[in-house]
């Protein structure tokens, strides 16, 4: 297990297949991961499979293919167990404090408490994250110096 920053997240495959699909809440919480060079997205090949059997079962496997040419150079690869849950064995091997995820299960007090137990992971929606995030006060934590500000184009693909 990485040491846990709360500068690294993890999407679930729903989040992420939202995130292209539709204007919202996933596309506004991870314009917050896109924004700033210093916040990590960490996914693992298994999760990112997932979101693209999604999007291609939803919309177009072509689209699905693009995505997942371009996603790929927007994360952090992370390796894990098959079988284990994507997005939280992203998070466990990969060192991220938060999951975005629609999955009522994962969000639920119960799991939160069986993850406390393993891993410090806080598991939110989409629109919860979008709403807490604070750039300058996660930057204080994780990094020296004043906040700069976004140093990214979230639209832009090719900062990645």
């Amino acid at each position: 297990m990485a040491e846990v920053s709360p500068a690294r997240i993890v999407a679930d495959a729903d989040v992420l297949a939202a995130d292209l699909l539709c204007a919202g809440a996933a596309r506004a919480a991870l314009d917050h991961v896109r924004r700033h060079s210093w916040v990590q997205l960490v996914a693992s090949d298994a999760l990112l499979s997932d979101a693209q059997a999604v999007i291609a079962d939803v919309a177009d496997p072509d689209l699905a293919g693009d995505w997942r040419e371009r996603i790929e150079g927007e994360r952090e690869p992370i390796d894990h167990p098959e079988g284990d849950h994507p997005a939280l064995a992203s998070a466990y091997r990969g060192g991220a404090a938060h999951v975005l995820s629609y999955e009522e299960a994962l969000g639920s007090a119960a799991t939160g408490m069986a993850l406390q137990e393993h891993m410090q992971v806080s598991v939110r929606t989409p629109d919860a994250f979008a709403a807490l995030f604070d750039a300058e006060s996660l930057y204080e934590l994780v990094a020296d110096g004043e906040y700069p500000g976004p140093d990214r184009d979230p639209r832009d693909h090719s900062n990645s």
